[in-house]
């Protein structure tokens, strides 16, 4: 890189409350003190990992007899006497459902004293560790923690996630868990190992109430030796359409991408919330690109894409809006094409489409545009194009959406109402459409260039032009409005 070096400033995952972990407790040692109805149900949980539970019961140890009593009650051992300092001896975690003050602050000095975590129930001002809301698909399981803030509230979203996991999901974690010493074996590259999980991932989410047989097996490890046999040491390049900004207007497509991303190459313009959504483990990389300021070049950008993706990495280039829309997609294809790098495109949400929407117009509207056309208000030099075609920039039937405008509107008004556009015309600048800290700004088109000026000084804005904008200009002037009318 010449003008700007790209470097990794996004951070990987926001700020976490507590680190979610999932311990192996099968065969260790696990302390439990209480005789309550709370310590029974941390019984049964812990019980189920296939831990050896050591149980003091301090003279409630009936209330424990049902669990004995079970399949899993061979590993639970019932004390009925308190607790000790030296039962604490090798455990791997201790636990307690205790009342009295100074018998928490004594297990739990004991507990940290042994260098044992410590979870007390209902008390998270003592605790190391938390116990999360299972969702269990076992050998799938998803937690979810309030960081004992509300426990209610992460049970209503465990509730949530219960309903859109199907039960069948079950079947397909034990398959993986069944199926991963075979690819292991093959000492595949990490990327044809990743791919395997991929066409996994998705086969399993197609049917996910189906239980896997061997005739996927068969069909699943056919396609990666496939793979294998077609692998030439390159990796691939996935154009990504980010969208205006809000991580739920991302596409589906776009997210499987993202998460299976080596590398991520983003502009300026995306959003802090859509990064959160790739993999963890992919290095991001910002390559600029911002109007009027400093950025990469474009050359040096399509060399960087294609000098990764030769290294064999999943290169995914993400851009704001939609990648085919102003986002020199073109150049980056034709770069990757002629390395011989596999690219391939998944659409956005554009940002013409996300101001639309926060406006609550349509961009077409029989009554007032029969046709749709998107400029660029930027040439290569920064300035207004020369090429634009103006009599289509005057039509009165027609939506225009003008990116990158914010310098050059005042020309682009001056040309187009010398080809004969209204100077009464309607328009709206949109900045940051869809984002928390959107703007905008409604007046005719004669007006709005100077206008710009409200709008605040950094981040993308998009001007919407035509009779089909009309009412968002009324909300935003009803008083001129009626004296127009």
């Amino acid at each position: 890189m010449t003008d700007r070096q790209p470097e990794s400033t996004a951070a990987r995952i926001e700020p976490l409350a507590t680190l979610p972990l999932f311990h192996k407790l099968d065969g260790r040692k696990v302390v439990l003190a209480g005789g309550t109805e709370g310590a029974l149900w941390k019984a049964e949980l812990l019980a189920a990992t296939g831990a050896e539970l050591h149980v003091f019961a301090d003279g409630e140890e009936a209330l424990f007899a049902g669990l004995v009593r079970s399949e899993v009650g061979g590993r639970v051992h019932v004390h009925g006497r308190a607790w000790q300092a030296d039962d604490l001896t090798d455990a791997a975690i201790a636990v307690a459902d205790l009342d009295d003050a100074d018998a928490v602050r004594a297990f739990v000095a004991a507990a940290r004293q042994a260098g044992v975590p410590v979870n007390i129930v209902d008390k998270p001002e003592h605790c190391d560790f938390a116990f999360g809301a299972l969702v269990n698909r076992s050998p799938l399981i998803v937690a979810v923690s309030t960081d004992g803030a509300a426990p209610v509230f992460g049970q209503a979203i465990r509730t949530k996630i219960e309903a859109l996991l199907p039960p069948g999901l079950k079947n397909w974690a034990q398959a993986a868990a069944d199926w991963r010493p075979a690819v292991q074996a093959r000492e595949l590259p990490f990327a044809l190992r990743r791919s395997f999980w991929e066409l996994f991932a998705g086969k399993a989410m197609a049917e996910p109430e189906r239980t896997p047989n061997l005739d996927d097996e068969a069909e699943l490890f056919a396609k990666l030796s496939l793979i294998e046999a077609n692998h030439d040491g390159k990796g691939r390049v996935t154009l990504v359409g980010a969208g205006p900004g809000d991580p739920e207007l991302l596409t589906l497509k776009a997210i499987r991408a993202l998460q299976s991303a080596d590398i991520i190459l983003y502009d300026d313009l995306v959003s802090p919330g859509v990064l959160e959504l790739a993999r963890r483990e992919a290095k991001r990389m910002l390559v600029g690109k911002t109007g009027y300021g400093p950025s990469v070049k474009q050359g040096d950008i399509n060399a960087l894409i294609v000098s990764l993706a030769t290294q064999g990495k999943h290169v995914v280039r993400l851009k704001g809006g939609d990648p085919g829309i102003f986002g020199r997609a073109g150049e980056e294809i034709e770069a990757c094409q002629a390395a011989g790098v596999p690219v391939a495109i998944v659409p956005g949400i554009s940002a013409a489409q996300g101001a639309a929407a926060s406006l609550g117009l349509s961009l077409t509207h029989r009554d007032h545009a029969r046709r749709l056309q998107f400029v660029t208000g930027h040439s290569r030099k920064g300035e207004l194009p020369d090429d634009l075609d103006w009599r289509a920039m005057a039509d009165p039937a027609a939506s225009t959406v003008i990116y990158m405008a914010r310098a050059t509107l005042p020309g682009f008004r001056e040309r187009a109402i010398a080809a004969g556009l209204d100077p009464q015309t309607p328009a709206v600048a949109v900045l940051a459409a869809t984002r928390p800290d959107e703007k905008r700004v409604a007046a005719t088109i004669v007006d709005l260039p100077e206008r710009l000026g409200e709008l605040p000084a950094n981040g993308p804005v998009l001007v919407l032009l035509g009779h089909a904008f009309g009412p968002a200009l009324s909300a935003a002037n009803p008083a001129e409005d009626r004296r127009r009318a």
